[in-house]
């Protein structure tokens, strides 16, 4: 499995080798959840959650060399059963959000706990909702942390992207945190794989 440093320097040239894919997905989702936020806040739900789904099977593929195309985000997020895309991150947000209110911190660790879920649901299309959720849980024990400090790493790029109004984080860092924590994800997955914490047949994919 690749460190965070080598995630990382994969990120940026990936990044140098085609910016327009490395920003765009993010820009557009930025932009449609805005739109949509601001004709009604059902429809943002509707329409932003299970495109999280789409914006992160472009970035697993452009992290794999795949060369995905804009299309793969649209169809990624609202074909293919939306239903299911749409109730796994509905599922994952409302177990974060109830976790939450107990204190902070356990909403923050569940949420690392459920990071692996939108990797579930954008890769294996024959996954439930729910299942995606309980082998999210199992790939992502014992990454959790790694997880965190991958994201805390990123704190620097943050801080300076404020000084600019957030056009840095929206041109540069967004795609740049998103890129690596797809890689990330892709590396946790090949090595759940590969030690069998979950194996293909729990994936349906064989």
């Amino acid at each position: 499995m690749k460190s965070r440093a080598e995630i990382k320097v994969r990120a940026k040239a990936l990044i140098k080798e085609n910016y327009t894919m490395a920003l765009v997905p993010n820009l557009l989702y930025v932009l449609i959840a805005a739109v949509a936020a601001s004709i009604t806040f059902g429809l943002g739900f509707i329409i932003t959650l299970p495109l999280l789904v789409g914006v992160m099977l472009v970035y697993i593929m452009f992290w794999r060399s795949e060369n995905p195309s804009l299309e793969i985000m649209f169809t990624g997020a609202f074909q293919e059963n939306f239903v299911r895309k749409l109730g796994g991150i509905l599922w994952m947000e409302l177990f974060i959000f109830l976790w939450s209110m107990l204190f902070c911190i356990p909403g923050i660790v569940k949420s690392y706990s459920y990071a692996m879920t939108p990797y579930i649901l954008a890769k294996y299309p024959n996954v439930e909702a729910k299942e995606a959720l309980k082998l999210s849980m199992r790939i992502m024990n014992g990454h959790k942390l790694e997880l965190f400090i991958l994201d805390l790493s990123f704190i620097g790029w943050n801080l300076l992207g404020g000084l600019t109004f957030g056009l840095l984080n929206l041109f540069y860092v967004s795609p740049y945190m998103s890129i690596s924590r797809a890689g990330f994800l892709d590396e946790v997955m090949y090595d759940a794989l590969s030690r069998n914490v979950i194996d293909a047949s729990e994936l349906k994919i064989g």
